[in-house]
């Protein structure tokens, strides 16, 4: 007899494991499974040789929803906050510098040229629309500002996100809030402040901050785990999905899904199934009930990215490394997407008397550089942000992390394409989709997609 659950989630990320969670909470009897031996996908922490390294995500950005889930875990004890005014860099002709914290600075910035000061202003005062058609990134920033803020700002902010081309990036579906602004304000300045400000006073003692937690991000994903206990399986990997036939029957199974695993197969029987798996995983599993989807989820483009921590003796570093770490512009001609100064941010991230960095190599524009071996990556990088920080010893301790598929590019076409598939959905009652490729990359916007399925979810039973 196949095994029977109200709710089964394929796919152990923090998509999966968020959605599971509050399934589970919301006592919906749910399973988790995931082909891998670990939970968390991406999101993993290392401790070595008295380092501490994130081999993903280097920290997250704070939200109402996740202080309230981090409660819930017994987290907020662990969690550490980044001091916000630390500042972010830039490299510009070799040198760091720091990037302006709000428009006002912005405007007095020395690496920006006096016409993008001008058209800056022209954004404050006058009143633009954007065009019908889907707009890239570049497109926009051009059209609205300037090709040396999309050189020296944007572009490499959009490599800090997306590792991603900012010519093939959309605009709409990467940066909504931005193409928001300027659709209903007129004006990216006065949309953004208009939104913030209303935010400000949705959850005016909730502001946003760089966090992570004394054990690493992992320790999140962790604590998800073990609340799920025996409803998360891993080393299970679903093989295939079927629709069953439609049935008058209140609470029949609408879907059977194979799953293999070290003992064998197991078919397993739920009435709603939520994937929160890649895109391209996605489309072969989808592919039995309708070909439909194959297209539109295999075309989501990913980028790999190589994550390359290395340590060294605080002698070593000529010049001070206090803050966020900073972001390096294609036109540099260095691989190095940018680099992150872990030990800064976080305590325990590094022996006394050391201090710890975390670049990032690869993306679109460079996708062989996750075939390198791990000791050419921390050479290269090494050799890259030697003269930068003026480092005149070679590293001590090294940590690298190949990701061939690790960051889902929203690029031109996207929107449309994310329509089609949940044009598609509505086909099949009970199935849904959830991941980074949908309404964005970042940790705290999955989380918020896959607690609004599950309260959905939570809803249908109910009525």
């Amino acid at each position: 007899m196949p095994k029977k659950v109200q709710a089964m989630v394929i796919g152990a990320g923090i998509s999966g494991l968020a959605a599971a969670y509050h399934l589970q909470k919301a006592r919906v009897d749910t399973l988790l499974v995931d082909a891998a031996h670990r939970p968390g996908g991406v999101i993993c922490s290392v401790a070595r040789d008295g380092y501490l390294v994130e081999c993903g995500p280097q920290s997250f950005s704070g939200s109402p929803a996740l202080t309230a889930l981090f409660a819930e875990l017994n987290l907020l004890p662990d969690r550490v906050i980044a001091n916000p005014k630390e500042p972010r860099y830039v490299l510009i002709d070799g040198v760091l510098q720091a990037v302006p914290a709000s428009p006002a600075g912005l405007l007095a910035s020395p690496f920006l040229s006096g016409g993008t000061r001008f058209a800056l202003l022209r954004d404050i005062f006058g009143h633009t629309r954007p065009p019908d058609s889907d707009e890239s990134i570049a497109q926009f920033v051009r059209r609205k500002f300037s090709a040396t803020l999309l050189e020296r700002l944007v572009a490499p902010f959009v490599s800090g996100i997306y590792a991603g081309d900012p010519e093939k990036l959309s605009l709409r579906a990467a940066f909504p809030a931005v193409y928001e602004a300027e659709s209903k304000s007129g004006s990216i300045l006065r949309g953004m402040f208009h939104k913030a400000n209303k935010n400000s006073t949705i959850n005016p003692s909730e502001k946003p901050n760089v966090q992570s937690f004394r054990c690493g991000n992992e320790q999140f994903t962790l604590a998800l785990a073990a609340a799920l206990g025996e409803h998360l399986l891993l080393n299970k990997e679903a093989i295939s999905i079927a629709a069953l036939p439609r049935s008058s029957e209140q609470n029949a199974p609408r879907f059977q899904v194979t799953v293999r695993g070290i003992k064998g197969q197991e078919i397993i029987e739920c009435e709603r199934l939520l994937l929160t798996v890649p895109a391209d995983v996605a489309a072969l599993m989808l592919n039995a009930l309708d070909t439909g989807f194959f297209d539109p989820l295999s075309g989501v483009e990913y980028a790999g990215v190589a994550v390359v921590s290395l340590g060294y003796p605080n002698e070593a570093i000529q010049r001070g490394a206090n803050g966020f770490g900073f972001l390096v512009p294609r036109s540099s001609g260095l691989s190095v997407l940018g680099t992150v100064w872990n030990s800064s941010l976080f305590p325990g991230r590094a022996p006394a008397g050391h201090s710890l960095f975390t670049s990032f190599v690869g993306g679109v524009t460079n996708p062989s550089a996750v075939q390198q071996s791990p000791a050419s990556l921390a050479a290269l990088v090494h050799r890259e942000i030697a003269p930068i920080l003026r480092l005149n010893q070679e590293f001590t301790f090294s940590h690298v992390t190949a990701w061939p598929r690790a960051i889902p590019q929203y690029n031109l076409g996207h929107t449309a394409r994310i329509q089609k598939i949940r044009t598609l959905l509505t086909n099949f009652p009970g199935l849904h989709l959830a991941g980074n490729y949908l309404n964005g990359p970042a940790i705290p916007v999955c989380i918020q997609q896959a607690q609004d399925l599950a309260a959905e979810i939570r809803i249908s039973f109910a009525n």
